[in-house]
């Protein structure tokens, strides 16, 4: 299956250390060779970089992991294909805009025969079942709650609902962020670190066997969560997200938790789009 790389802060940082790990995995140390991509909120603004090739030869990919872009939050994909061809309209993140801000999904796992009737604003330019999944999210936004963004509690409430009803097809572990928000929704596998000082201890990464000291150059006062599909390093507390739950992050704390549906793998190998 691919692999899903998120991080939701307090204060704008860099992702460079997590982001390392990560991109090796896309055909070094595993086999997610099929595109990658990450997206930046700045602000309100929000950079996105993909590519259709494997992250782990990517010198922008390198670029990176070496570049500290700093954001509150990021979204971040390596993608093993199995719905929709290797091209770059089908590497995630996807964004839309709504309620005059930028979302940005990405998934991992498989929908069998989703094929939802699309009657808003929204379109998918690909051709995945995970792009399909998010227009069908925000165009279900768009006709539920109108031009007015509801309250965070019924927003979540209402994509809880949503995320029980895409169970019914599959496998959906996603990320969906405004910048503001990090929603995060574990079908099978999802966990999550927390980030903050002191910062004064060492970690190693899983997949470069490199050493961290996590609280270089980072403001004190930072407080982040690091989402992942797998951990990316030893030596952290990572909690596992039991499979068949959604989560809310903003500044780096935890806003609330539901439970959903656990992930129904049907006769397909179960991978991501």
């Amino acid at each position: 299956m691919c692999q899903l790389l998120g991080l939701n802060s307090n204060l704008p940082t860099d992702i460079c250390a997590s982001f390392a790990g990560f991109r090796a995995r896309g055909g070094r140390t595993d086999e997610h060779a099929d595109g990658w991509g990450i997206a930046f909120f700045e602000d309100r603004g929000l950079r996105i970089l993909n590519e259709p090739h494997p992250s782990c030869q990517s010198q922008l990919a390198e670029m990176v992991a070496a570049h500290p872009f700093q954001a509150t939050n990021i979204v971040a994909h390596i993608r093993k294909a199995t719905v929709g061809t290797v091209r770059l309209e089908n590497t995630h993140p996807f964004s839309r805009r709504l309620w005059g801000r930028d979302w940005v999904f990405a998934h991992n796992g498989t929908l069998v025969d989703f094929v939802p009737r699309l009657e808003g604003d929204f379109r998918p330019r690909g051709c995945t079942d995970s792009e399909r999944a998010f227009c069908w999210l925000m165009d279900g936004l768009q006709s539920r709650f109108g031009e007015v963004r509801p309250d965070f509690d019924t927003l979540f409430g209402w994509l809880r609902e949503a995320a029980v009803t895409l169970s019914d097809f599959g496998v959906i572990n996603f990320l969906l962020s405004d910048g503001e928000l990090m929603l995060a929704h574990c079908s099978t596998r999802l966990s999550h670190v927390l980030r903050q000082a002191p910062f004064s201890r060492r970690v190693r990464l899983v997949d470069t066997d490199e050493d961290l000291d996590l609280g270089l150059g980072v403001d004190p006062a930072t407080r982040c969560v690091v989402l992942t599909t797998v951990p990316l390093t030893h030596d952290e507390a990572w909690v596992g997200m039991p499979a068949g739950s959604l989560w809310g992050f903003r500044d780096g704390r935890v806003l609330a938790t539901a439970p959903t549906v656990a992930g129904r793998v049907r006769q397909l190998a179960e991978a991501c789009a």
